[in-house]
C-alpha cells in the first residue's frame, strides 16, 4: 500500500507530546526543529521550537484507519485537506525541509510563496534541495514552501550554487 505525507495541525504547544505519541504508535512523523537562542537575566540557552508551529508531517499509508489512529491521538486537531479528503503534502517539500532543518544552517520560516523560479541548489551540504529564489537586497535566498501550510522555509545561498529547474 502505497504512502503518503500528511500535515497534521495540533493543539497550541503539543508539537513535541504528539510527535512523541506518534512515534511510540509506530506512526513515521516528522516534527522540523530549529533551535533559537533564548536570554534569561542569569544565562543564554539554545532552546528547540517546532519550525511550523502547530503543525507537524506524519506519512500514513492510504486507509482510513491509519488517519483514525492519529486523530485519536491527544493533542491533534485534525489532519489537514479540503473538501475532497486528507491532502498529501509532496515528498520532495518533505525532504527537502529535512535536509534545510539537518543542515545546521541558519533557516527560518518564510512567507508563503506561490510565484517566483523553481530552483535547485547544486553544491554544498544543501545540493539536491529544490525551491523558490528569492531576493532580498543583495542577499539571495532559497524558499521551499508547504503548500498545505501555506509557510515556507528559506535559507541564504550564494547564486552561483544554484540552478533553475526545467
Amino acid at each position: 500500500m502505497e504512502s503518503n505525507w500528511y500535515a497534521v495541525y495540533v493543539r497550541s504547544r503539543h508539537e513535541f507530546k504528539v510527535h512523541n505519541a506518534l512515534l511510540a504508535k509506530g506512526i513515521e512523523s516528522f516534527l522540523p526543529v530549529v533551535e533559537r537562542l533564548r536570554q534569561w537575566k542569569d544565562r543564554k540557552k539554545l532552546i528547540p521550537f517546532p519550525l511550523f508551529p502547530g503543525y507537524l508531517f506524519v506519512k500514513l499509508p492510504d486507509d482510513k484507519v491509519y488517519f483514525l489512529h492519529v486523530l485519536k491521538i491527544n493533542g491533534v486537531v485534525k489532519i489537514l485537506g479540503d473538501s475532497s479528503g486528507y491532502q498529501p503534502v509532496d515528498e520532495d517539500q518533505i525532504v527537502s525541509i529535512y535536509k534545510m532543518v539537518n543542515s545546521k544552517l541558519a533557516i527560518d520560516e518564510h512567507p508563503y510563496l506561490k510565484e517566483g523560479q523553481k530552483v535547485k541548489i547544486v553544491t554544498g551540504p544543501l545540493s539536491g534541495v529544490q525551491g523558490i529564489l528569492q531576493g532580498k537586497g543583495a542577499e539571495q535566498y532559497v524558499v521551499v514552501s508547504i503548500d498545505i501550510l501555506q509557510k515556507g522555509v528559506a535559507v541564504k545561498v550564494n547564486i552561483h550554487d544554484i540552478e533553475p529547474v526545467i
